[in-house]
């Protein structure tokens, strides 16, 4: 386990590296003509970075169990923040989704995802069994995932609620809740969330391009079709680290949400895949880790950690192909940005620690095989019998 927790730091900080240099790269062009400095978003990115490397190695040292005794205050304060940034939040293209305190902007849907992950954790362990229990188990869990994700729907973050409602519905089904709730909550939210998309005209105008790009065949958008061009150009093997076409203003915000397309174009199809691949062996870790871990509170916060990652990950990438529509969803450790960057940098350092955490257990409660022996020897050789 502890190998393993080495190994999952140590990936986490080549994305985190690889990163650095897709921002780079994709934001370069952009820099020169908005800030007359080719190094000025880079240079933003790279503070953020030193921030989530700091904070991936020191989550990594504190214990998990801390995190239960505050996980509820913590979430109400996410809440209270949450209601506070649809009263004073700044809007961003249509979208009151930050806040800024002495200077610094954050996203706080992207505090309140680990929140509540860290939440629906400790109650999973708490209920037990009741989870089966709709009235007394899954409809208290249930409460918080709808009080957290309308929220964030109402800011409007749209994207950002609908598949925090995904990850804690799939995290409930994983702690036991009966598929009979995760259906009925699913089509619940469905008819919700979509209606409440279709009241935003940023996300009904996303939706109805999806659904014609559907219908007739044609590319999604604008931006999607510009991530294709990259995507293809880039081939087998890439056109190579900093040859990107489409990063000369072709592609809008290629340094954001649409950076798997210019790591596509530059790496080609295999540096795609091998990053996608990379973020599957996050999961798969995560997964293992949570199997070897004793208490029920590290399992499903090892779970809920891992398999965010994962879902952030194939829905970035599914976007920049067309398979969905538009979300404005980071590549988790590879887009540029601040508040991503460092809770998920906070997530991993979480899942270091109850991976460490549980081989530290693990030895305590194993005798000293050294021990043994030197009984077993004492044994045999008061018997006459030497080894």
């Amino acid at each position: 386990m502890k190998k393993l927790a080495i190994t999952i730091f140590f990936e986490t900080f080549i994305l985190i590296m690889l990163g650095l240099v897709m921002v780079m790269t994709a934001s370069s062009t952009y820099s020169i003509q908005q800030f007359s400095n080719v190094f000025y978003l880079f240079n933003s990115h790279f503070g953020k970075v030193i921030i989530g490397i700091v904070a991936l190695i020191t989550f990594s040292f504190i214990p998990y169990e801390i995190y239960k005794e505050y996980s509820k205050p913590f979430l109400i304060l996410v809440t209270l923040l949450l209601v506070f940034i649809l009263l004073f939040g700044n809007s961003v293209k249509g979208a009151d989704r930050w806040v800024s305190i002495f200077g610094s902007t954050f996203q706080p849907a992207e505090i309140a995802k680990l929140a509540l992950i860290i939440h629906l954790a400790k109650l999973l362990e708490e209920k037990g069994d009741l989870i089966k229990n709709f009235r007394e188990g899954f409809s208290y869990l249930f409460f918080w995932v709808i009080l957290i994700s309308v929220l964030i729907l109402l800011e409007p973050n749209i994207s950002n609620g609908i598949l925090l409602i995904f990850i804690s519905l799939v995290i409930l089904f994983v702690g036991g809740a009966k598929f009979t709730h995760i259906v009925s909550a699913s089509f619940f939210t469905l008819i919700s969330a979509g209606s409440v998309a279709m009241i935003f005209a940023h996300s009904r105008e996303r939706i109805m391009s999806f659904i014609s790009s559907m219908q007739n065949g044609s590319v999604l958008n604008f931006q999607v079709k510009q991530a294709l061009y990259g995507l293809g150009s880039g081939g087998l093997a890439g056109v190579g680290i900093g040859h990107s076409s489409q990063s000369n203003l072709f592609l809008p915000e290629s340094y954001g949400d649409f950076i798997f397309a210019i790591l596509g174009e530059e790496m080609g199809f295999i540096g795609a895949v091998i990053v996608l691949l990379a973020f599957l062996f996050l999961f798969i870790a995560g997964l293992y880790i949570a199997k070897k871990t004793k208490d029920r509170f590290g399992q499903m916060l090892a779970f809920g950690i891992s398999f965010s990652i994962l879902t952030y990950a194939l829905i970035n990438a599914s976007v920049a192909i067309g398979l969905i529509p538009t979300t404005g969803l980071p590549l988790p450790f590879i887009s540029y940005g601040g508040t991503s960057m460092i809770l998920m940098s906070i997530s991993v350092g979480i899942l270091v620690n109850i991976a460490v955490s549980n081989s530290i257990a693990q030895k305590g409660n194993n005798p000293s095989t050294d021990g043994l022996a030197d009984e077993s020897k004492f044994n045999n050789r008061r018997d006459g019998i030497t080894l």
